[in-house]
């Protein structure tokens, strides 16, 4: 548990994360900018729940809360398993305009937890794989361990925060 950091501006765009920032810079002045963040926010943490949902992913009493003001997104809940719990907080992170993720959730059946890795420029899942194992063909673990956030080992992007699952 802990603010994990992400690349603002890599990942899914699920929502306007610039009318997000606007209206927070807004509202520390106007009223009626308030309420308008108030709802970009509502908004945006709907849209990070909503694309969690359609990653299969699940926790008893899941919540998502958004701060556009700080580009943090809170998550919260009982994640079944630590690897459901880091799926849902990479879902989370892995959103253009969140920058950090406050991850409250807590896991019923607690294991080992796994390293992050953010792919820079030049990556693929076999150099990712050589670094953090010190074997390439080890790919296909970082890849089974990132799905179905990850469609095919070779759609990877910069910016990208992967789970790196121990060995």
């Amino acid at each position: 548990m802990g603010l994990l950091s992400f690349v603002k501006e890599a990942g899914e765009k699920l929502f306007g994360h610039k009318d997000v920032e606007a209206a927070a810079a807004k509202a520390a002045s106007d009223g009626d900018a308030q309420a308008k963040l108030a709802e970009l926010n509502q908004a945006a943490a709907d849209a990070i729940l909503k694309y969690i949902a359609t990653q299969n992913l699940s926790a008893d009493s899941l919540a998502v809360a958004y701060d556009g003001a700080t580009q943090v997104a809170t998550v919260s809940g009982t994640a079944a398993d630590q690897q459901t719990k880091e799926k849902i907080v990479l879902c989370c992170g892995n959103v253009t305009g969140v920058a950090s993720v406050d991850d409250q959730l807590a896991v019923a059946a607690p294991a080992d937890e796994s390293r992050y890795y953010t792919v820079v420029s030049g990556d693929n899942l076999s150099k990712i794989s050589r670094a953090m194992y010190g074997d390439p063909n080890k790919y296909p673990a970082i890849f089974e361990a990132n799905k179905p956030m990850l469609k095919s080992p070779d759609l990877i992007y910069p910016g990208q925060v992967l789970r790196i699952p121990p060995q």
